[in-house]
């Protein structure tokens, strides 16, 4: 089964397809169906947990199966490597878990196997290892991220590490008052763990060993991060698809900061970006980000603006020019991801309870409408998983 997960930065995943291949699939590969999950914030909501949808690339529409499982606040869900599992991160304060569920093949319904503290407050995201034996999570409030082996049967074992992240913290007073982790990923050899840290204004670089599931800081401190503009606030990540330039998304100062990858996994800094348009000074929380599989287009979603920026990239430099902003038809677009045909572009509005689908012009990156799905409440995150 092909699986693809919340974000399209995970793309590094399962990065042995060329940019070619990918992007001729997009515009010429027949019509596959997908299993769509979608996380849910449950607290003061009518939400139940994670819910189920069916996808088709010949149409681009979602179709509602129902609940898939009943579960507390599932902010951020993610299918394993073999499709034969999911994960949810259940962001509940002090009382929250991490959730591993077995998927039915048939029907794509959800079957709890065991559930875990996350050993930290509000897990915000999560991605596997490059060998899918471990489960990373980032915890938000608590700053902190922690390991967790992936059993045979597809539970979730006793962490293997649990580090919280260590710096100086940025002048924002009212959202940096401590280490605030929001993205964790495996660099590409599965040798280190890039961890966004909203709260230090850093990348933090951790070692990372599969043989053991171990988590470890690099010394010198200064060599194992990269640090952003005072005040920024970076939330996710991407990459361009051969890994020489890295995005960073900062939620506080609405901006994209592009770097350079150079030797010894050291990053430079090549451009700092708005990813709002010119004359707007309302409030604005960026939130999401992704590359088109070419790497030829990077779009990212605006809370406030309630807009998809899109931004051309120039191949050589790394270099971002904005083209558009594109309505998402809702209110706060916490999420939104691109489909595994890479065809098209799916927002989900969280305070206005909608999925809007938009197609996406493979030459351009343009969207265009196709659909509106309404009743989802207060939809963030989405997993696809191919039908059999």
């Amino acid at each position: 089964m092909k699986i693809i997960r919340c974000l399209l930065i995970s793309f590094a995943f399962i990065g042995q397809f060329s940019s070619y291949a990918v992007a001729e699939s997009a515009e010429n590969a027949p019509a596959h169906k997908y299993f769509v999950y979608v996380g849910t914030y449950t607290g003061k909501t009518q939400s139940k947990g994670i819910y189920l949808f069916e996808f088709s690339t010949d149409t681009g529409k979602l179709t509602a199966k129902g609940l898939a499982a009943e579960t507390i606040d599932p902010s951020w869900v993610i299918v394993h490597p073999s499709g034969k599992f999911l994960y949810a991160a259940n962001e509940s304060g002090k009382d929250s878990a991490l959730s591993a569920f077995a998927i039915d093949p048939k029907t794509g319904k959800l079957t709890l196997l065991n559930k875990l503290p996350a050993l930290g407050e509000d897990p915000c995201y999560l991605s596997f290892d490059r060998t899918g034996k471990y489960l990373f999570a980032a915890n938000y409030t608590s700053g902190n991220v922690a390991v967790f082996p992936i059993l045979p049967d597809g539970k979730l074992g006793e962490h293997t590490a649990l580090l919280t992240d260590q710096g100086a913290l940025g002048p924002n007073k009212g959202h940096q008052d401590g280490p605030h982790a929001h993205w964790i990923e495996p660099s590409t050899h599965n040798h280190f763990v890039d961890v966004s840290d909203l709260g230090l204004d850093r990348i933090l670089i951790y070692k990372f060993d599969d043989s053991n599931g171990s988590l470890t800081r690099g010394e010198p401190a200064d060599q194992f991060s990269t640090a952003l503009s005072p005040g920024a606030g970076p939330r996710h990540l991407g990459f361009a698809p051969d890994r020489k330039f890295m995005y960073v998304l900062a939620e506080l100062n609405s901006t994209v900061t592009v770097f350079a990858h150079e030797a010894q996994n050291t990053f430079r800094k090549v451009q700092e970006i708005s990813a709002l348009p010119k004359g707007f000074t309302g409030r604005n929380d960026a939130a999401e980000i992704a590359l088109l599989p070419s790497g030829k287009v990077l779009y990212t979603s605006n809370r406030g603006h309630d807009s998809i920026a899109v931004f051309a990239i120039d191949s050589a430099k790394g270099t971002l020019t904005q083209i558009a902003d594109v309505p998402t038809g809702g209110k706060e677009p916490r999420n939104f991801v691109i489909d595994p045909s890479g065809q098209y572009l799916l927002a989900e509005n969280q305070n206005s309870n909608n999925i809007v689908e938009f197609r996406i012009d493979p030459a351009t990156g343009a969207l265009t409408k196709v659909s509106t799905t309404e009743n989802v409440i207060s939809p963030v995150c989405i997993a696809f998983l191919r039908v059999p």
